[in-house]
């Protein structure tokens, strides 16, 4: 009995760390807009480099000279790298251009589809099967 509910409980546990990362995971027009493009640059504040989506922060000086901190979301670590984005290619301070689509809540976040790092390349960070724009198009340019 006891050889039953400790099986049951490891199924158990694996199936919630299953569903964990799914449930954090979206399409692309649950919560952006790709009607609204979006060109920022700035320097970077804060790297996460998660799964299912990395993010990382900018400080972006809007029109009055104010900064203002976006997140910008990109695809998982994994995907990334595939693309030639790895952790340690840029730091905090680093000035990137970030091409996306502002989220539909209004807040200062964004969906990173291109990302110019600091060496010049650029580099495709939208999430693959998530429906936004150049979805399809995962190729560097």
């Amino acid at each position: 009995m006891n050889a039953r509910r400790a099986a049951a409980g490891l199924i158990a546990l694996a199936a919630a760390a299953w569903a964990a990362p799914s449930m954090a995971h979206h399409s692309f027009s649950a919560e952006f807009d790709g009607s609204k493009p979006v060109r920022l640059i700035g320097r970077i504040t804060r790297v996460e480099w998660t799964n299912p989506h990395s993010y990382f922060y900018v400080d972006v000086k809007n029109s009055r000279g104010e900064l203002i901190n976006w997140a910008c979301e990109g695809g998982g670590p994994g995907a990334l790298s595939r693309r030639g984005w790895k952790k340690g290619d840029v730091k905090i301070g680093d000035q990137l251009v970030v091409d996306g689509y502002l989220a539909k809540d209004g807040s200062h976040t964004v969906d990173a589809r291109r990302v110019t790092l600091p060496d010049g390349r650029s580099i495709y960070g939208g999430t693959p099967g998530d429906g936004g724009p150049g979805d399809g198009d995962v190729k560097n340019k």
